[in-house]
């Protein structure tokens, strides 16, 4: 089949889309930890675009879509180890930008993660862990779904990410949230506000920029499917986010924009699963319902089983995920080039998010625990006092010092804003 032009050039830039995500990512994350650790936050995510895109293209793709004949797990590794032979497959895209754009959800979705154990991973074991993670997490459910293994022939449908992308992350993160001590035993006069809403919101901006991309791109093509995942990406966004500041307005008196903020990504994660699959009104539905969903899971069931899920990894995106994922078998049209909802997709739909669910949870929780073995993943006490990016890192986000207010200086930049 010959290469087309148009097709590539939207996929081209669908891989420049998804990639910006991973910054975003870190800088919506970074906003929200304290100014102590926002280097380190940001330094998980960056970290995340090197170490996965190498072991990518060393043999992850082949782990994902290689030959599905020598392992029940992975593709053949040897398949297309180094990203060899892919100039060879047949499609209306290079092989080559099939491979680049699957690199991206592979970057991401390790990092999505460092959200809910903020605060308390040092570096050597956190590195250690996504790379355990990526291949035995990540890379079994992209091979099962996208890379046509038992899960595929099972009836399991994924548009975009729900259970490859967010089910994986949110219930890996639940698991080493889980395994690991809260944080206030370790930080008793612990103080969890964001520390820069700004980032938050630019982070946010840049998510939901590359989300255009993450879900539009995962059409494999510039045509109506890739059309109709787009504008459900916004319509999910955007109706979430509204619906999410009318709920908070109404439980806690103001609306605010952090709240703005966690409810679009709340919609953006939720609709992923299902985004090719509905028409915009069903978009609409589940922007509506992903709101007040992922706000009880974090308001009422976070609280009540004190889960220290420091940035809501697990309620927005494990759960989201595992909504979308459900709300294919209630919501899809077979027009649209997916399934059709019946009862019978449902259950199929179910069986997969939370087989998910469970397998991510178990491997991850005895990642973490068999990784403390051998080395400590909680940074020692004074690490904490200190703050992670100069006792880890070397180094400060902020200088403390404002030369345009005749030299005086603060502690916190935000507060040297306030005082102008």
């Amino acid at each position: 089949m010959a290469i087309d032009a148009g097709h590539t050039a939207w996929m081209l830039m669908s891989c420049g889309l998804v990639n910006l995500m991973t910054p975003g990512l870190a800088f919506f994350y970074g906003g929200l930890v304290r100014q102590q650790n926002v280097l380190t936050m940001i330094m998980q995510n960056y970290v995340s675009m090197g170490l996965m895109t190498i072991v990518w293209i060393v043999w992850g793709y082949s782990l994902c879509f290689g030959e599905n004949k020598t392992s029940y797990i992975w593709g053949n590794p040897a398949t297309h180890a180094m990203l060899s032979g892919i100039e060879n497959d047949d499609g209306d895209i290079p092989g080559t930008v099939f491979a680049a754009f699957q690199g991206m959800f592979a970057v991401i979705t390790p990092a999505l993660m460092t959200g809910a154990f903020a605060d308390r991973v040092m570096f050597k074991p956190y590195l250690l862990f996504i790379l355990l993670w990526i291949h035995l997490v990540y890379y079994p459910f992209c091979h099962w779904i996208w890379g046509g293994g038992w899960m595929y022939d099972e009836g399991v449908w994924d548009f975009a990410g729900g259970i490859v992308v967010h089910c994986t992350a949110g219930f890996g993160a639940l698991a080493v949230v889980m395994a690991l001590p809260h944080r206030k035993k370790l930080e008793p006069e612990l103080d969890t506000d964001p520390h820069n809403i700004p980032f938050v919101a630019l982070g946010t901006a840049l998510l939901w920029f590359g989300w255009f991309g993450f879900n539009g791109g995962s059409a494999l093509g510039a045509n109506e499917q890739a059309g109709y995942a787009l504008i459900n990406t916004e319509i999910s966004a955007s109706c979430a986010l509204f619906t999410w500041l009318m709920i908070e307005w109404a439980h806690k008196g103001k609306p605010t924009l952090v709240g703005a903020c966690v409810g679009a990504i709340a919609g953006l994660a939720t609709v992923t699963p299902a985004a090719g699959f509905v028409y915009p009104w069903a978009a609409m539905v589940i922007g509506i319902l992903a709101a007040p969903w992922c706000y009880f899971l974090i308001e009422v069931v976070k609280n009540k089983f004190d889960l220290d899920d420091a940035l809501d990894v697990f309620a927005v995106h494990g759960m989201g995920g595992y909504l979308g994922t459900l709300l294919i078998g209630i919501l899809a049209d077979e027009r649209l080039g997916g399934p059709d909802a019946s009862g019978k997709q449902f259950g199929k739909q179910l069986w997969g998010a939370t087989f998910c669910a469970v397998y991510a949870f178990v491997v991850s929780f005895a990642l973490i625990k068999v990784i403390n073995l051998f080395m400590p993943v909680l940074p020692p006490q004074s690490a904490l006092s200190e703050g992670l990016d100069t006792s880890i890192h070397g180094e400060k986000a902020y200088s403390g010092k404002d030369t345009s207010n005749n030299g005086t200086e603060y502690a916190n930049p935000l507060k040297a804003a306030s005082a102008v």
